[in-house]
C-alpha cells in the first residue's frame, strides 16, 4: 500500500499543540512532505524559543505518520528560519556565558564522550578521505570510535569503507551501525540506493541528520567523526545546535581558492562558538614514484600560513598519492590497509594532534539561534 500526503495530514489532525490544542496538521506548521516508497520526511515550523516544548510534538508526529499502513519510516525535523530579536540577543549572551540559569544545552548522544566534526569550506579536497583515515588512525590510538557520515547529499562512508547492505533494527526505530576495521559506522547511503539522488531541502536534511545521531545504537565510544558536508549551510548548524561538538578540524588544498573557502568554513565555526582543532593541508605536494621528485601541483604550504594567520593549530600535510585514492576507492583505508606506509603515518600524526586538541573534557555546547 502507497501512503498520500492526504493520508500523513489525517494521521497528524491526531497530533495536537501543547499551548492551543490546535491539530498539527491545520497549524500550518508543516512544511513540505516528501513520500518515496515507505518513507515519508516532513519537517514541522517552529520559532526557536519552542524547541523543548514541542520535541514531544516531533516525537508524536513520528509515531502518528509511523503507524501508518505502507510507512517503513519517518523523518521529523524541526525548524526555526528566525528567532526574535530579544531571544536572539539572549542566546547570544548566553554562548559566551554558559553557567547555571541558561538556556537548556543540546544534550550529547548517549555513550559518546566527544564528537569532532570534518568539514571543508567546498567539495573536492578529499575531506571524506581525511575523516575516514583519521578515524581509523584514531582506532590505532585505543579510542573507540564511531563514524556519521553526514553528506547526505554525495555519502561516501559506503565506498570508502567497503561497505555493502543496510542497517538492522535493534528495537523500534533504533538501527545497528555498520561495522569495519574496528570502526561503527552510519550513512544515508546505507539507507538509499547507491544512484539516488538527494533532492531533499534544509529541513529533510536536518532531519535525516537528527535521526543518524540519535536513532543509531552507538554504543560506548570515545569519539564520534562526523563526515559533515562541504560549505556553511544547514547541517553544521544542525550538529552545533543538536549536539555539544567538541571540536572541528578544517580540511583544505594548498591553493588560493580553496582557503578562501576554509577561511569562511572557520568562520562558522566560531560564529556557533565550537573550538577549531585545526587546519589540514591535504594534497599537499606530489612525489613522483619512479624519479622522487617533489611537484607541488595545488602550490604549497598555504594552509599553514593560514592557519598562522587564523591562530589556530596546523595539523600537518597529506600527500596526493595513489595509494591513498586507490586504498579510498577499494573500500581499504591507507591507514587499516598499509599502516607501515608513509601516507598512513602522516594520518596517525594528525590522529595525535586531534586526540591532543580533544583533551580530556567534553565541552557544553551553546544554544544557537539562526538569524
Amino acid at each position: 500500500m502507497t501512503v498520500s500526503r492526504a493520508d500523513v495530514l489525517r494521521a497528524l489532525e491526531l497530533v495536537k499543540l501543547p499551548a492551543s490544542g490546535q491539530s498539527l496538521a491545520a497549524s500550518g506548521r508543516i512544511g513540505d512532505i516528501l513520500v518515496e516508497g515507505g518513507k515519508v520526511i516532513f519537517a514541522i515550523g517552529i520559532d526557536a524559543t519552542e524547541a523543548s516544548a514541542m520535541e514531544p510534538v516531533r516525537r508524536a508526529a513520528e509515531s502518528a505518520v509511523g503507524g501508518l499502513p505502507g510507512v517503513t519510516q519517518v523523518l521529523v525535523g524541526l525548524t526555526a528560519d528566525k528567532a526574535p530579536p530579544s531571544a536572539a540577543m539572549q542566546a547570544r549572551q548566553q554562548a559566551q556565558r554558559p553557567g547555571p540559569g541558561g538556556a537548556p544545552k543540546p544534550s550529547g548522544v548517549p555513550g559518546v564522550k566527544q564528537i569532532i566534526a570534518v568539514a571543508s569550506g567546498k567539495g573536492g579536497v578529499g575531506k571524506s578521505t581525511t575523516a575516514a583515515n583519521l578515524a581509523v588512525a584514531l582506532s590505532t590510538l585505543g579510542l573507540k570510535v564511531g563514524v556519521l557520515d553526514s553528506d547526505i547529499y554525495g555519502p561516501s562512508m559506503p565506498k570508502i569503507f567497503g561497505i555493502t547492505g543496510k542497517p538492522q533494527i535493534v528495537s523500534g526505530r533504533t538501527l545497528a551501525p555498520m561495522e569495519a576495521y574496528g570502526l561503527k559506522i552510519m550513512s544515508i547511503g546505507f539507507l538509499v540506493d547507491e544512484e539516488t539522488p538527494m533532492i531533499w531541502r534544509g529541513p529533510m536534511v536536518i532531519s535525516a541528520i537528527t535521526q543518524m545521531l540519535r536513532e543509531v545504537a552507538w554504543g560506548e565510544l570515545d569519539v564520534l567523526v562526523v563526515d559533515m558536508p562541504p560549505g556553511t549551510g544547514d547541517a553544521q548548524l544542525t550538529m552545533a545546535q543538536q549536539v555539544p561538538l567538541a571540536g572541528a578540524v578544517i580540511v583544505s588544498t594548498p591553493q588560493d581558492l580553496a582557503l578562501l573557502d576554509a577561511r569562511r568554513g572557520v568562520a562558522m565555526f566560531r560564529k556557533v562558538a565550537v573550538p577549531i582543532l585545526g587546519l589540514v593541508e591535504n594534497m599537499s605536494y606530489f612525489i613522483c614514484p619512479e624519479c622522487g621528485h617533489q611537484s607541488d601541483i595545488f602550490a604549497h604550504g598555504g594552509a599553514r600560513h593560514e592557519a598562522e594567520r587564523l591562530h589556530i593549530p596546523f595539523l600537518g600535510e597529506i600527500p596526493l598519492a595513489m595509494p591513498i585514492r586507490e586504498t579510498s576507492d577499494g573500500g581499504r583505508p591507507i591507514v587499516a590497509s598499509d599502516p607501515s606506509s608513509a601516507h598512513a603515518k602522516a594520518y596517525v600524526a594528525l590522529a595525535r594532534q586531534v586526540q591532543a586538541g580533544l583533551g580530556g573534557a567534553m565541552r557544553a555546547a551553546p544554544r544557537i539561534v539562526i538569524e
